[in-house]
């Protein structure tokens, strides 16, 4: 019998940050207090931008370099989480946001979790460089002449015209 300990957490977390709220009201104050935890929400919202920013640039380059980018999501959806666990009020979330922002800690999760991590994508085989090729239409010299063009005049068929020609 397998017990999933998922919704005892979501009922102990709010009583733990409750009392999280207690103990550091009575050392700082209740009006310190609260600057703290909307500190950490605002702190929360920036990190997430200028971090999050951060990692959309390396998964750029790892995708354009035609390396698996996995990491570099990983880290990213990580960065999320921290910043929804710091703009959540509560103490002991925001100890659990700030050490994810923090780059080995998210290695270290990363490395805990890949292997339960299934990724329906193909990077190993150099996916990402193929989405950059080149199409080449190759003409005859019957195929197109500037010369017959000018005698013509503009083909009011052609998909290449522009709408001022109307």
């Amino acid at each position: 019998m397998r017990i999933s300990f998922l919704p005892l957490f979501f009922l102990v977390l709010p009583l733990l940050e409750i009392a999280g709220f207690v103990v550091v009201g009575r050392q700082i104050g209740a009006l310190a207090t609260v600057g703290l935890v909307l500190a950490s929400s605002v702190a929360g919202a920036l990190l997430l931008r200028h971090q999050g920013f951060g990692v959309m640039k390396r998964v750029r380059a790892e995708m354009d370099a035609g390396h698996d980018p996995s990491r570099q999501v990983a880290h990213g959806v990580m960065i999320v989480l921290a910043a929804i666990l710091l703009i959540i009020p509560g103490f002991i979330t925001d100890i659990f946001g700030l050490l994810l922002f923090v780059p080995p800690v998210r290695d270290l999760a990363w490395r805990l979790f890949k292997g339960r991590i299934v990724l329906a994508t193909n990077f190993s085989t150099g996916g990402f460089r193929g989405r950059r090729r080149e199409q080449v239409i190759d003409l005859d010299d019957g195929d197109y002449s500037r010369e017959d063009d000018l005698k013509r005049g503009p083909d009011h068929n052609s998909p290449w015209r522009r709408l001022k020609d109307d």
